[in-house]
């Protein structure tokens, strides 16, 4: 359908965060192995054939030691490789974009999968009593069932976007914004200067996918925090969050009768199968999106 060098991926990095000493990239790396084909189909995240004897250790040690701080994030034998070599490389001075390249390269992939910024951000939730957590704190240890109160961006505000994600979003054909949680990961993101701007003043090519299928999240927590935040988490909530800059969004046929009140925010309802369940149907979804761009 496109050839994947004409691909280019801009990717949150609000999720990214440091464990004994390594630059861990959720979001980056889930992509990697995803198109790699080397996802752990069990879990969504990690490599397949995956083992844990250096997490095992680890925790025997902050067992022995009263740590229970310490071992609670899992990265296992095949994954530690992708984090030591980002923090080989980037304690030479490397940036984020450049070890991405040479991650993605490492697993054969054709497209561009480029961090939004070179600059550290780091997702924060307040909950309701008032404790912050970092986002692995939330989404891994607390399995995202506490409520949030809030949730900001530590270090977007200085952030800059990266030159090669500038382009990318500038010189792309179509923007295509893809169903993640639109607050923790596409939020992110938005949030880095000059991003929203360059989306807003290409709008008519922009198109994004609702997360928000029959009033849930398919996958993590976007609903819930969504209604936490006192927004509607519906398709039309996520047009409220998309109209300023996105032309057009994809709902599912589930959704069909809410198409109105999504026009009625501002932005031209697609109605078609979002559920990216087999390649062929995400494949689908692809089509659907590219010809959105030009309603």
């Amino acid at each position: 359908m496109v050839d994947p060098s004409d691909v280019a991926a801009v990717v949150n990095v609000g999720d990214d965060t440091e464990f004994h000493g390594l630059t861990v990239c959720p979001d980056l790396d889930t992509i990697t192995y995803t198109l790699a084909g080397a996802v752990n189909p069990d879990t969504g995240w990690g490599l397949a054939g995956e083992t844990w004897a250096a997490l095992g250790s680890l925790r025997r040690h902050a067992r022995a030691n009263e740590r229970a701080d310490v071992g609670w994030f899992a990265l296992g034998d095949l994954d530690l490789g992708t984090h030591l070599w980002r923090a080989h490389r980037l304690a030479e001075g490397a940036r984020l974009t450049e070890v991405t390249a040479e991650i993605t390269r490492t697993f054969g992939l054709g497209l561009r999968l480029l961090p939004v910024t070179d600059d550290p951000i780091r997702t924060k939730v307040t909950t309701p009593d008032g404790a912050t957590l970092t986002f692995q704190e939330y989404f891994v240890r607390e399995r995202h069932e506490v409520d949030v109160a809030s949730v900001r961006f530590s270090g977007a505000v200085g952030a800059r976007p990266t030159p090669e994600a500038t382009i990318a979003l500038r010189d792309a054909a179509a923007v295509i914004i893809a169903p993640s949680n639109p607050v923790v990961s596409v939020g992110p993101v938005l949030a880095v200067p000059g991003i929203t701007q360059g989306l807003t003043s290409r709008r008519d090519t922009v198109v994004a996918v609702s997360p928000i299928v029959g009033g849930m999240a398919l996958k993590g927590p976007a609903a819930r925090l969504m209604e936490n935040l006192g927004e509607e988490a519906s398709v039309v909530g996520v047009a409220r969050r998309y109209a300023p800059f996105a032309r057009a969004l994809v709902i599912d046929p589930i959704d069909a009768h809410l198409a109105g009140a999504v026009g009625e925010v501002g932005i031209e309802p697609i109605v078609a199968p979002s559920i990216m369940d087999t390649p062929d149907h995400a494949a689908a979804l692809a089509r659907v999106c590219l010809a959105g761009r030009a309603l």
